[in-house]
């Protein structure tokens, strides 16, 4: 089932006032069926949450997933309070176990929601979230594979006999590995995207902006192994216009790609250290930044970031880099015996200047 016959079933689930906010952010504000897809799934759980509430009925209930929140209309809204979604922010916490991310999306949602009703369909005269700040989110640095690491998992590819998609799961990791492309970018890659020398390819990035990935010679040499097995076959794989392929001829999915990375990374003795897909974007980023001494304002651009800030995550120092500054002090090197003999040297090598010196 394609994500945009799922958004449909989603939709006929919802109340009108959320049905005309996700028409908005699909038609007018061009947001993918994914971005709003999570929108509904936060404001469906809201509105159960809300709805259980003021019936009585257990947040933790059977009866609580199947609530019916196509009647919440603009009155029930209209008597949703700032303290409701404080509640709701504690049930999330609490309840669910949401962690920061899962909490500051659903508090997005909400925000956009009721921004749309009060400022551009203006049915509301008091926004009930408009003064409430996000979660505070914990500071963090991001989790990456080292360079032997990164190796490791393509030389776990190369040395897979037993497996038919070898070169294809070899560029697919490839690209994710040296040009930081999310999971979503990776997989709506067409064939017509890429440029005919193969130096750079076209993505879709968040929010449907696209922009152009520039190939090194891995990526090249990646992708010109598999396109000799992706044009040369059946006449269904030229129809389909997805650059990588399932074994069913149809363009892959995110979770079979997710697969394929954690079945490599276990390949690689690397499947306990909680690495995934985005990882691998992060282990581009890092890269480099740190070996290729990239400036931080081309990798926003290359990563597709809309602000700097969120790409001066990847700025931080690396512990190696740390440890190499305090080894490369001056001082690294001296012991207290060593010490004592530089300062007897310099006290014989000095001049006698003790009776020179009394008067002062």
């Amino acid at each position: 089932m394609s994500s945009l016959t799922n958004l449909k079933a989603d939709l006929e689930t919802m109340p009108k006032a959320v049905k005309d906010f996700a028409t908005y952010k699909l038609v007018i504000q061009g947001c993918s069926e994914r971005t709003v897809s999570e929108y509904l799934l936060d404001l469906r759980t809201f509105f159960r949450y809300i709805t259980a509430r003021r019936a009585g009925i257990s947040l933790e209930s059977e009866a609580f997933s199947k609530l019916d929140i196509s009647r919440c209309d603009l009155d029930f809204i209209k008597e949703i309070s700032t303290e409701e979604v404080y509640e709701f922010l504690l049930y999330a916490d609490s309840v669910r176990k949401n962690e920061w991310a899962a909490k500051a999306r659903k508090l997005s949602s909400l925000k956009a929601f009721f921004k749309f009703l009060t400022t551009k369909q203006k049915v509301l005269e008091v926004n009930p979230v408009n003064d409430i700040e996000g979660p505070k989110r914990r500071s963090s640095l991001p989790k990456y594979l080292s360079l032997d690491e990164s190796v490791a998992l393509l030389e776990a590819i190369k040395n897979d006999e037993n497996s038919k998609t070898t070169t294809r799961d070899y560029a697919i990791i490839t690209l994710f590995l040296n040009c930081g492309m999310r999971l979503s970018e990776l997989v709506s890659i067409d064939l017509r995207d890429i440029d005919k020398d193969l130096r750079s390819l076209r993505v879709t990035g968040k929010g449907r902006k696209q922009r152009i990935v520039y190939l090194n010679d891995a990526c090249k040499t990646a992708l010109r192994d598999y396109l000799k097995i992706r044009i040369s076959d059946t006449t269904q794989k030229l129809e389909e216009p997805a650059l990588f392929l399932s074994s069913r001829n149809r363009r892959i999915s995110v979770k079979t790609v997710q697969w394929i990375v954690y079945k490599y990374l276990d390949a690689a003795g690397l499947g306990n250290k909680g690495y995934s897909v985005h990882k691998l974007r992060h282990t581009a980023a890092t890269l480099m930044y740190q070996s290729g001494k990239v400036d931080v304002r081309v990798l926003k651009d290359i990563l597709g970031h809309e602000q700097l800030n969120t790409t001066q995550i990847y700025t931080h120092v690396s512990d190696k880099n740390m440890e190499n500054a305090v080894n490369n002090n001056p001082l690294a090197s001296l012991s207290p015996a060593m010490a004592k003999k530089k300062r007897s040297k310099k006290e014989h090598d000095s001049p006698d200047n003790s009776a020179e010196n009394e008067d002062f």
